[in-house]
């Protein structure tokens, strides 16, 4: 009687089954009972003799937002977290998910498509090898050689990318010797390696950190090396730990970088086990901390093995590419103020100024409990493609977000050396007020000497 009665009460606000609940909220009685054992979705009241849920009917609207949240995919844990806020801040956290989710989209995007690639060329050199067998003869009358797919060679080690065209852009052996081509966007996503003939090459490089002219220490780090380029950005308690440790765990004797042989498909293994070690080596960084969740780093790296470029990259820290007299920007920031850029929300010049403008996305942090700021996640890895007389810069946002891009781009360019890059881009940093520490490196790729 005591069941029928509270269920007769749904239309005058009393309390309801877990039965008319699951009607209004459109849930399943099932799904209401793991949100409860989830803490997710308590009952008004709890009978203690039979057990029995009864729901107030004002729980619908927090009811039907977690059954949202759940078809869009967010984690059990994290809608607890959210299911606690006001609603504006669970709109900020909302955001902050679905703006990762999109990253790591983009960056399976840019696996599969360097998949796509890597098997065509395969593909293309099997083709190429079983057409030789029966093309020894086939000149036409002009005395060319019979079509056979020929890759075109453009001389750097890695090759252009793609095969199967011999009108190869050129390579002048200069700083920014390729030009952009008209509509190429960045410049050597998805670097393929070239064939045996492929010329040799090496990377000359300088890294520097600065406390600023605000900050009394260093959260910084960086670290310049003939097989790795690295930045890294701590915030935290533990923040310098955390970025010396990311960049520690990625040096050429952990990764097996003097092994010239590798494949591109084992580098790109390579660099997803560096990047899983970087996780760890932070999460033990700064496990000593009173608060592990709320300490982390950035980082942005390239592994190179003197023939292919691996990149790892979380947070906002930044890889640049100087190629052309162009610089691109090549990585892609993972802060809830780049996602609401590229959502059309935001303009640049607003994001200047947002009060969110330091959110992260993705970050190596410690034990992920209840992390708000940054959710502990495994960097983006990819291979790129290389030309001598390239240039990169990797820097923290120290530089990248009291520069303006324009003068990144002078400094660059003017350098004559790595280390007269980094001292000047630093002193563009001072310039500019210096509120953060600043890390950099720049890195010369060069036609290697000859032994």
């Amino acid at each position: 009687m005591e069941r029928e009665g509270r269920a007769g009460g749904a239309a005058s606000g009393e309390l309801v089954t877990i039965g008319e609940f699951a009607r209004l909220s459109r849930l399943s009685a099932k799904a209401l009972r793991r949100y409860d054992e989830l803490g997710l979705l308590r009952p008004a009241l709890v009978d203690p003799v039979n057990g029995y849920r009864y729901y107030d009917p004002a729980q619908v609207e927090g009811a039907r937002l977690v059954a949202w949240l759940r078809r869009i995919g967010m984690p059990l844990s994290r809608i607890g977290r959210i299911v606690a806020l006001d609603a504006s801040a669970a709109a900020v956290e909302i955001r902050a998910y679905w703006a990762r989710v999109e990253a790591e989209t983009a960056a399976r995007r840019d696996l599969a498509m360097y998949l796509v690639d890597h098997l065509s060329a395969e593909g293309g050199a099997m083709s190429r090898k079983l057409g030789s067998t029966d093309s020894t003869d086939s000149t036409d009358s002009t005395g060319s050689t019979g079509s056979t797919g020929s890759t075109g060679s453009t001389g750097n080690a890695g090759g252009a990318g793609r095969t199967g065209s011999s009108g190869g852009a050129e390579d002048t052996g200069s700083r920014g010797g390729r030009g952009r081509s008209p509509g190429s966007g960045v410049p050597g996503g998805h670097g393929v390696p070239g064939g045996p003939g492929a010329v040799r090459l090496a990377i000359r490089c300088a890294a520097l950190t600065d406390t600023g002219s605000v900050r009394t220490t260093n959260q910084d780090a960086a670290f310049a090396g003939p097989r790795l380029l690295a930045v890294a950005d701590g915030f935290g308690e533990g923040g310098a730990e955390a970025s010396a440790a990311a960049i520690e765990a990625l040096k050429p004797s952990a990764w097996g970088g003097g092994d010239d042989a590798l494949s591109a498909a084992d580098l790109l293994n390579a660099l997803e086990d560096t990047a899983d070690s970087a996780s760890r080596a932070v999460r033990d960084a700064v496990a000593p901390c009173a608060d592990p969740d709320g300490s982390g780093t950035t980082l942005t790296a390239m592994l190179w093995t003197g023939s292919r470029l691996g990149l790892v990259h979380i947070g906002d820290s930044r890889a640049y590419l100087l190629r052309g007299g162009e610089l691109f920007r090549i990585t892609h920031d993972h802060s809830l103020v780049q996602s609401m850029i590229d959502d059309g929300s935001l303009s640049r010049e607003e994001a200047a100024s947002h009060p969110g403008r330091a959110l992260l996305l993705k970050a190596l942090v410690g034990e992920a409990r209840s992390a708000p700021v940054a959710v502990a996640c495994r960097p983006d890895v990819g291979l790129r493609e290389v030309l001598a007389g390239d240039r990169y810069l990797l820097c923290s946002d120290g530089l990248s977000a009291v520069v303006d891009e324009s003068e990144l781009r002078a400094a660059v360019i003017a350098a004559e050396t790595p280390e007269e890059a980094v001292r000047r881009l630093v002193g563009l940093a001072h310039e500019a007020g210096g509120p953060d520490n600043v890390a950099c490196a720049v890195a010369d790729v060069v036609i290697a000497a000859e032994e």
